[in-house]
C-alpha cells in the first residue's frame, strides 16, 4: 500500500511498557507533524514480565509524556491468540486512520494491506532519536542498572514514586533476567 499524499490522522501502536525516551521522541515527533494520532495500547489484558504495567499506569505514563499535546487518542488492544480477531480489535480501537506507524515487525505483519504502514524512526529528526528499546529498559530495571537515563523525567518520578521500578523487580526481575541465561554443556 502506498504512502497517502498528506496524511492527517496517523495511529501508532506500541506496548509502551514503560515509556521511553524513544517513545516519547516518536510521539512528539508524530503529534507534531499530524493533525491527530491515535495511540494503541497493546497488550493491555496481560500482566507478565514483558507487560510489568497495567492498562492504568500505562496510561498515566503516556499522559505525563504528551503533557503538552491534545491531539490525541489513547485506544486500549487486548491481546487474544486468534489473529484474525485481533485484526478486528486494531481496526475496532484505532479507526481509519491515513497511515499505522509500528516498530514491530510482527504488528506489521499482521496489518499489512489494511493500511500505509511506516516505522516511528520516519518521522524523528535525527537529533532526537534515541538507541533504546523496551527489553533494554526492562533488564536495566530488573538488575539494578542504572535505567533512569533512558525514561524522561516525569516519568522516572511517576515509576519511583509509585514504587513501579520496585514492584517490577520483585514480580519479574528474576523472569526478565532469565531470559539472558544461556545453558552450555
Amino acid at each position: 500500500m502506498s504512502m497517502p499524499n498528506s496524511p492527517k490522522h496517523v495511529a501508532i501502536i506500541g506496548r509502551w511498557r514503560p515509556v521511553h525516551l524513544g517513545h516519547q521522541a516518536a510521539l512528539h515527533a508524530l503529534c507534531q507533524q499530524f493533525e491527530h494520532v491515535t495511540i494503541g495500547i497493546g497488550s493491555t489484558n496481560v500482566y507478565d514480565y514483558r507487560n510489568p504495567f497495567t492498562q492504568n499506569e500505562v496510561r498515566d505514563m503516556l499522559e505525563l509524556a504528551l503533557e503538552e499535546y491534545s491531539n490525541y487518542t489513547l485506544a486500549p488492544i487486548p491481546d487474544t491468540a486468534d489473529e484474525d480477531e485481533w485484526r478486528q480489535l486494531v481496526q475496532a480501537a484505532i479507526g481509519d486512520p491515513d497511515l499505522l506507524v509500528t516498530a514491530n515487525p510482527y504488528v506489521r505483519a499482521m496489518l499489512d494491506g489494511l493500511w500505509p504502514i511506516a516505522h516511528p524512526a520516519a518521522f524523528i529528526p535525527h537529533e532526537h532519536k534515541v538507541p533504546v528499546s523496551g527489553s533494554m529498559l526492562r533488564r536495566r530495571i530488573a538488575d539494578g542498572s542504572a535505567w533512569t537515563d533512558l525514561v524522561p523525567p516525569k516519568i522516572t518520578r511517576y515509576l519511583v514514586d509509585h514504587q513501579l521500578d520496585r514492584r517490577f523487580r520483585a514480580e519479574f526481575g528474576l523472569q526478565t533476567l532469565a531470559l539472558e541465561t544461556i545453558i552450555m554443556e
